[in-house]
């Protein structure tokens, strides 16, 4: 018997997240670990009237590429992904890794042959999504590897995560809509401001968002969800900043971060563990040293770190920037094959002061 909250995820996804409408194409991609979950949304959508395409990756199939792939391989485009990005209504990626540290060996180059390859369709599925166009979602399967990364058991990691998608809920849909109106207020507060400045343990760091959006995470683009966001003006960033938990990428993690920023690039990185590894992402383009993104965490409902950025960039209490590619519907115009969340924990003794008003402090908003 399948779980009923399952069930509701899939329910809230469709209906909620992506609203699939009769005739419109949406994508499930994921892991074979995921197949309750993708078998719910399949018949979710089926049962919107929409078509489902489904699109699963077997255990160890990323290694096994980058294991045996030529450059040339990896710098491949799959028509089928391209005619996806240019013709579905909507997507949902399910993260279902069975072990998250499959590519920890993986050479750093031929990450980045990957990412170059992918920019530009990274850059149209951005501009598809600014543009209404395209609607998707990233959302997760609580399977072994993230329990044991969270440090919980399978069962509890389950609860904590169902939770935080609200659909432990009796109405999930409705539940997510309550949720949202906290989050459109706060954005709502933000539009218009100038002057945004982070101050903590290791970190004094000013950026200037003049001009720019504030976009409610409210469920709509990841499940869970929980912050407003936006992407700062690119020269910017002036100061420092230091990043308390743990961050992943490309299957490699590195831990404490801590960047310093002229004229809104990052002039000096460092990091505890994974600073050869943090470099070379940083190098791997123009815009990979600059932000495309400044996020609020409002989820207080995910209360500790489970080195997993889905839930652990919408930690209530919690600010995180992204270097790399900007979202264009913020105003944000950095381009980058990268976009990296990094997590700074204002619940340690902080502050988010915009244009000289106290927006949070300890991890507490003040509005």
């Amino acid at each position: 018997m399948r779980d009923p909250r399952i069930e509701g995820l899939a329910k809230v996804l469709t209906q909620y997240s992506v609203e699939i409408q009769p005739g419109q194409v949406c994508e499930i991609a994921a892991t074979t670990a995921a197949e309750p979950l993708v078998k719910a949304i399949y018949e979710a959508v089926l049962d919107a009237g929409g078509h489902p395409i489904v699109n699963l990756a077997v255990n160890g199939q990323q290694a096994s590429f980058f294991e045996r792939a030529s450059d040339a391989q990896i710098g491949w485009i799959s028509p089928a992904e391209q005619w996806v990005v240019e013709n579905a209504d909507a997507r949902i990626r399910i993260l279902s890794e069975t072990n998250t540290k499959e590519l920890s060996g993986v050479a750093p180059e031929k990450q980045q042959i990957l990412q170059r390859a992918r920019r530009d369709l990274i850059k149209r599925m951005m501009e598809r999504s600014a543009e209404g166009e395209l609607r998707w979602n990233v959302t997760m399967f609580p399977t072994d590897a993230y329990a044991a990364g969270a440090s919980m058991s399978q069962s509890s990691f389950e609860d904590f995560l169902y939770r935080a998608c609200l659909v432990d809920q009796p109405d999930p849909v409705a539940a997510w809509r309550r949720a949202a109106e906290e989050t459109n207020r706060l954005a709502d507060w933000m539009e218009g401001k100038e002057e945004v400045v982070i101050e903590g343990p290791g970190t004094s760091l000013k950026l200037n968002v003049a001009g720019r959006y504030f976009k409610p995470a409210d469920g709509k683009y990841n499940m869970p969800d929980g912050e407003f966001f936006t992407g700062p003006v690119e020269d910017s960033a002036e100061g420092e900043i230091t990043f308390h938990l743990p961050a992943t990428y490309q299957g490699r993690e590195v831990s404490g971060v801590r960047f310093r920023f002229e004229g809104g690039k990052v002039v000096d990185a460092t990091a505890e563990r994974g600073e050869d590894f943090l470099t070379s992402v940083l190098d791997t383009d123009e815009g990979a040293r600059f932000l495309g993104e400044l996020g609020i965490g409002t989820n207080f409902g995910i209360s500790e770190g489970t080195g997993e950025i889905l839930l652990d960039e919408k930690i209530g209490g919690t600010v995180h920037l992204a270097v790399g590619a900007s979202y264009p519907e913020t105003g944000g115009v950095n381009e980058s094959a990268v976009h990296w969340d990094m997590i700074c924990d204002l619940r340690r003794g902080g502050s988010i002061t915009v244009d000289g008003e106290v927006l949070q402090r300890d991890g507490k908003f003040a509005v």
